[in-house]
């Protein structure tokens, strides 16, 4: 069995031709510079592509197929080079009486996205563009998915902004068919550990991914899985533990990190003490704008301390990307993958002397301690990110 790096979650911004589909994306992520970037110089083997249920980006996907430039494989999925592509879709849904909420859902082929497209297409107002909401009811949309051989992933699922938890309700059931999710998204707050005290989540499986808006945000956070090929057969299988494939790693942000890890008022950007984040004021502007940060509204759904023992999780390993290291600047990193080829190879398999060689101690220093979770961070909060400690 192999192992592949994965990132199930990135946005497309336009079209080449121009056309919108993620707005606050990027206007260069289009499809084939998604693929090239993950392939050459990201080192991803596996990336889901969540927009490609818009027909504009379906008609670049025909050409590059049609010029052969990428290919449909077997065991579904678009192969670009070392990278295999899953065809994927963020919808949102919001259900009587709930919260808005993204669901991630995924196809075997380009065909069954094209026929998803249509039916999504009566029930949208335009299915063209990325997040939209659907108006039909989850539990409606995720049998849709299912029967079309397709998968559902909560998206973020803990984020404050349109997800399960963070806005919607306090329980995946109340929502969806847990037995016909395939994973959680855990979000960029958030890590296994504070999972662990949600009951619901023992049976899921947990992805972490990069939600990417730009290129350079690729595999910010991604997973490792023990598959026998990247292909979307293969990755059903992985998500659900069978036939000696799995999850074997997942890498995220220290949740400190994460730009909604703690909460906030909005109103004047204050993040609030751990002793007043239950508070509806805030003790700094009085206003009412406050925003549930991740860890505080874990702890309000937790029905127990910490998983038990008997739950088996693949290590969260606290992963710094590269654009957060001080000092790393676009130039010393193109360096970096000139000398050693992609990001995965430089945080997971060059040896600190060998870093050294080429961007200098202090930042190959800082290299390998993002490699072994060691960073010192800042707690990130009101919409911003944390942000790594100078090295004392």
């Amino acid at each position: 069995m192999n192992r592949y790096f994965v990132d199930l979650h990135i946005h497309i911004g336009r079209t080449e031709k121009g056309s919108a589909v993620k707005i606050s994306a990027a206007r260069n992520l289009t499809f084939y510079n998604i693929a090239k970037e993950a392939s050459e110089r990201k080192g991803i083997e596996m990336i889901g592509i969540i927009d490609s249920q818009s027909p504009t980006v379906q008609e670049e996907i025909i050409a590059y197929l049609d010029k052969g430039e990428m290919s449909e494989i077997a065991g579904g999925g678009i192969r670009y080079h070392d990278t295999t592509i899953m065809l994927g879709s963020e919808i949102e849904v919001r259900d009587p009486g709930m919260g808005p909420a993204h669901l991630l859902a995924y196809l075997p082929t380009l065909d069954d996205m094209r026929r998803f497209t249509e039916w999504m297409s009566k029930h949208m107002k335009n299915v063209g563009l990325s997040s939209q909401r659907i108006y039909v009811p989850a539990r409606v949309l995720q049998q849709e998915v299912i029967a079309r051989g397709g998968i559902v992933i909560p998206a973020h699922i803990f984020t404050p902004h349109k997800s399960v938890y963070g806005s919607c309700t306090s329980r995946i059931s109340e929502l969806l068919d847990p037995d016909n999710v395939a994973a959680v998204e855990l979000g960029l707050s958030s890590d296994t550990e504070m999972a662990g005290g949600i009951s619901e989540l023992d049976p899921l499986s947990f992805v972490t991914n990069s939600d990417a808006h730009s290129l350079g945000k690729i595999g910010r956070e991604y997973n490792q899985m023990a598959m026998k090929e990247p292909s979307f057969q293969e990755l059903v299988l992985a998500l659900s533990g069978r036939e000696g494939r799995a999850v074997t790693a997942n890498y995220g942000l220290n949740p400190r990190l994460g730009k909604y890890h703690r909460t906030f008022c909005s109103q004047c950007d204050t993040i609030l003490e751990e002793s007043h984040s239950a508070e509806e004021r805030c003790p700094c502007c009085g206003s009412r704008k406050i925003v549930r940060g991740v860890w505080d509204r874990i702890m309000e759904l937790s029905d127990r301390d910490s998983a038990p023992t008997g739950i088996v999780r693949p290590p969260y390993h606290f992963q710094v990307p590269l654009e957060f290291i001080p000092g790393l600047g676009p130039g010393k990193l193109n360096r970096l993958l000139d000398r050693f080829g992609t990001e995965m190879n430089v945080l997971h398999h060059v040896a600190p002397e060998q870093l050294a060689e080429v961007v200098g101690e202090e930042i190959a220093e800082y290299i390998k301690q993002a490699r072994d979770g060691k960073l010192s961070v800042q707690d990130g909060g009101g919409g911003h990110y944390g942000k790594v400690n100078k090295l004392s």
